[in-house]
């Protein structure tokens, strides 16, 4: 059975939402959040992103485990996303949301605005980092609170998890706060 949970922005996959009010409460990670690193190209970014990591950042995602998160280009020109994890552990009880984004214009397609209650767009997607080859993503937004590590894999190579663990350090985001994900 799928139980729906409503969230109000989304910092991909963006994953699972967070509140406007949790983002007043959470610690925060970065204090110099930088501008994203490069430009995206959005028909390689599209797909299926399995959480690797992610600053645990209130009851929206508490408990979430084999998160991921899904992106695809809607007809009227906005992304699909579509948030899943389960609930306590990778098997639990799957949670979904479903939103929309749009790219921040001048942003070479790496800062978008999260959308998950109509009209109103006010959640920060910034895609900080990623690979050449598009198999991880580091996911922030302007405050430093929120992080999200993506990859194309729920259970990446050594050598792509040491990639953008080092990468997420070089950011100059803090190690202590990541919970890692758990796939199965």
């Amino acid at each position: 059975m799928l139980k729906r949970f409503a969230i109000s922005v989304l910092a991909v996959s963006a994953l699972v939402g967070v509140p406007a009010c949790s983002t007043l409460t959470a610690p925060v990670g970065n204090p110099a959040v930088p501008e994203p690193a490069r430009a995206v190209e959005l028909d390689r970014y599209l797909g299926r992103w399995y959480e690797l990591a992610r600053y645990d950042v209130g009851r929206f995602q508490e408990g979430c485990e084999a998160s991921t998160a899904d992106y695809s280009l809607r007809d009227d020109g906005e992304i699909g996303v579509l948030n899943t994890c389960r609930d306590g552990s990778p098997t639990g009880e799957v949670r979904t949301a479903e939103g929309r984004a749009r790219i921040v214009e001048g942003s070479r397609n790496a800062k978008l605005e999260i959308s998950f209650f109509g009209p109103f767009y006010f959640g920060d997607y910034w895609v900080l980092d990623h690979a050449e080859d598009y198999s991880w993503s580091i996911v922030g937004e302007p405050s430093g609170r929120f992080l999200w590590l993506l990859t194309r894999t729920p259970n990446p190579s050594p050598d792509v998890r040491n990639r953008i663990l080092t990468r997420k350090r070089e950011l100059g985001y803090d190690t202590d706060r990541l919970h890692m994900t758990r796939h199965g």
